[in-house]
């Protein structure tokens, strides 16, 4: 043979490895990435048997004999979960610790950023550990569909599940939701970097009962408000995917709900995976009674286009085929935005190279949770989501030089919580770490987790400042399903019956016997602490779950960070201020919007250690036809730099049809240099201002005067003015 030049291998190797690559690509149509998704999709379709159509109703979007790989779910409202509470992963307890993901504040905390950059990002970092763990030949846990966000709304505090929630308000969840769907699937016009699936289509806000509750309300209402983010992340987002929920909505279960197909996928654009929520099938028949066996249940829910299930649906399914309860077709309709979904992920391709994101965990190898950069960001995005209740004769910021001891107490002082979605972080921070790594050698820390013999009335005693930690626990401190022992606590399957704070008493001990006294509130959704805010000089609230938590706090207590987060809720004084808990109707006084009482901290709100002015509110039109900017000037008149929380409110002073009192319609988280003044402009578009109007089956805008308000909380508005709508 030959011999050949050196400088010919690279061009013989060219050609030897093009027709292996070639063949791979186009040995059956799905492959051949120049044709149209659907009929690519049609041609996978074609080749499928039965029982691989069937089997395609599960989560497991892989079909082996086809090369098509497996991915499943994976749960991610603050962090890919593995391992955790849940024991998400299927991972052994013993090695639970092998598995750790990067984790962030509760959703209820990235919510109280009010910062779509920052969450965008987020889901970018979670999105690089979801390629991770699924491509690393030695790990290979988790799936690419993510269960994330969260698009339900808070609509009630005494909700189990609104550590989940952005917030209240539809607006708001709606921009947050955008920001996470995108951050979760990538900006290649192309290939997603994972597959966001929203969760709980629709108006899952009720834990008691939710397996055979109806929410009921109105289309206005279901247009308006609860189904807006869900809206939002699809036609804005890009989300091609939802789990719908255990409940009803007017008596109809959303498992089986027409508006599955004619909204959601027909107006929508949702051509991609539906789901039901777990263990859903068998509750359509043993709840809700909405029929008599599991066959014509599963039947219903594939005709409904549900094309996951998240239960035992095999032997239902085949029954329901053998009895001409179901056909093929009615497979392949439901089962078609699966693999929509799958060709998106790059799963229908045999050549991944042409993948952006193939080479997470295969040639890019080093962990993503153990980056420095990874580590600084989730303490940034701890201390952005602090909100500041209340800082009497300006107790904060604490200035260590001039102290020589803390102390720091309470049962939230020493630990990191996780909750039911979190995944196992691989390290947690805690208060008392945090400010001791905060304060060094020079500063003594005392700490007393409770009152038990006096320590912490003693701990408090001789310390020039205390801090006192309280607040409620994920789970309840019971991981047995459907259990929570406080009432005041909440969680998946229960609903808090009390909203005051048990260990306000502890608190009470605390600045009796030091009146400089900071309370730390860690929960997942509001409490009346009304006695602490008349009494307690300083009070800051985050949520649960951060790996940084102690870090990200204590920049904000020690200055580092002036607190700019901002409430995504009401925190309503007493329960009594609270509808009926089944009341789905906001309009009885629920939220913001409609709530006519004096709230004890309104929605938006939140405090700075510098102070702000407003000045100039303009538009760049004086009529809104389509879209105009609108502007105001805020002045940092402090002597510290910070960030404001812009807000952007709307009435209707000449509406025909009822409206709220006031609607958040934008909003931007600035920086502002103590001194300076900034402009800041904010989009409204026409349709932002829009009702839904029965009749004409259509968001319309009304012609006529329409109110601005721009301020830093729905409470406080620092500008207004009127412009015309046509």
């Amino acid at each position: 043979m030959r011999a050949m030049n050196k400088k010919s291998i690279p061009l013989l190797s060219f050609f030897l490895i093009l027709p292996f690559t070639f063949l791979a690509q186009t040995t059956f149509l799905f492959q051949n990435t120049s044709l149209s998704d659907s009929k690519r999709v049609d041609n996978l379709l074609s080749l499928m048997t039965l029982d691989e159509k069937v089997n395609a109703l599960s989560t497991n979007l892989g079909i082996p004999r086809l090369g098509i790989r497996n991915t499943g779910h994976s749960e991610g409202l603050h962090g890919m979960a593995l391992g955790g509470p849940g024991n998400w992963g299927g991972s052994e307890r013993a090695v639970i610790k092998t598995y750790p993901t990067t984790t962030f504040p509760q959703a209820y905390g990235l919510g109280e950023t009010w910062d779509t950059e920052l969450i965008q990002k987020v889901a970018d970092i979670e999105a690089n550990e979801i390629r991770f763990y699924t491509q690393n030949a030695n790990l290979q846990k988790g799936g690419l569909v993510m269960r994330a966000p969260n698009a339900d709304l808070a609509r009630d505090p005494r909700w189990g599940r609104t550590e989940e929630s952005y917030g209240e308000d539809a607006f708001l969840v709606s921009r947050l939701t955008v920001a996470f769907v995108k951050g979760l699937q990538g900006n290649n016009p192309k290939y997603w970097k994972s597959a966001s699936l929203m969760k709980h289509f629709l108006a899952n806000s009720n834990e008691d009962g939710r397996d055979s509750t109806s929410s009921d309300f109105d289309e206005r209402l279901f247009r308006e408000y609860y189904s807006f983010p869900f809206y939002k992340g699809i036609t804005e987002g890009g989300s091609r995917a939802f789990m719908a929920s255990y409940n009803a909505w007017n008596g109809v279960p959303m498992t089986i709900h027409p508006i599955l197909k004619t909204i959601t996928r027909n107006e929508w654009g949702n051509n991609g995976i539906i789901c039901t929520d777990g263990g859903a099938l068998s509750l359509l028949v043993n709840a809700h009674k909405a029929f008599p066996t599991m066959t014509e249940g599963a039947a219903a829910v594939v005709k409904a286009s549900v094309g996951q299930f998240l239960d035992n649906f095999r032997p239902y399914i085949y029954e329901a085929l053998k009895k001409g309860l179901l056909t093929e077709k009615n497979i392949d309709d439901a089962i078609r935005g699966n693999f929509q979904v799958a060709l998106k992920l790059g799963l229908l391709d045999a050549d991944q190279s042409m993948v952006p994101y193939a080479g997470i965990g295969v040639t890019d190898t080093v962990s993503p949770w153990n980056k420095p950069e990874v580590k600084a960001f989730v303490r940034e995005v701890t201390a952005k989501a602090v909100v500041l209740l209340k800082n009497s004769n300006q107790l904060l910021p604490l200035n260590k030089s001039k102290l020589k001891s803390i102390a720091v107490i309470g049962p939230r002082a020493n630990e990191v919580l996780l909750d039911w979605y979190s995944g196992t972080p691989p390290y947690a921070v805690s208060i008392l770490q945090g400010i001791k790594n905060a304060v060094g050698k020079d500063v003594e820390v005392f700490y007393a987790p409770s009152n038990q013999m006096d320590k912490a009335t003693q701990a408090a005693r001789k310390a020039d400042v205390a801090i006192v930690c309280v607040g409620n626990h994920p789970y309840g401190t019971d991981a047995r399903w459907m259990v929570s022992p406080v009432p005041s606590d909440g969680r998946e399957a229960v609903d808090r019956k009390a909203i005051t704070l048990e260990q306000e008493d502890l608190v009470k001990v605390v600045i009796q016997a030091n009146p400089k006294t900071v309370m730390v509130l860690m929960s997942n959704f509001p409490f009346a602490i009304n006695w602490s805010q008349e009494n307690v000089p300083a009070i800051v609230h985050l949520t649960n779950n951060s790996q940084e938590l102690g870090n990200g706090l204590a920049d904000v207590v020690f200055g580092l960070v002036n607190p700019a987060g901002r409430t995504n809720q009401t925190w309503v004084k007493s329960i009594t201020d609270l509808p009926p808990m089944m009341d789905y109707d906001i309009r009885n006084g629920r939220t913001y919007q409609y709530f006519k009482g004096k709230a004890l901290y309104p929605f938006g709100f939140g405090l700075s250690y510098t102070t702000f002015e407003y000045s100039g509110i303009k538009t760049s039109k004086p009529t809104l036809t389509d879209s105009v900017l609108v502007s105001v000037n805020v002045r940092n008149t402090g002597s510290r730099d910070g960030d404001e929380v812009v807000q952007l409110y709307v009435s209707y002073p000449d509406s025909k049809v009822e409206r709220p009192l006031k609607q958040l319609k934008g909003f931007k988280r600035v920086f502002i240099a103590a001194g300076k003044t900034e402009t800041i402009q904010i989009p409204l578009k026409a349709s932002d201002v829009a009702y839904w109007n029965v009749e004409k089956h259509a968001f319309v805008t009304e012609n006529g005067k329409l109110k601005l308000m721009i301020g830093s909380s729905s409470a406080d508005i620092k500008q207004t003015m009127l412009m015309n709508v046509e």
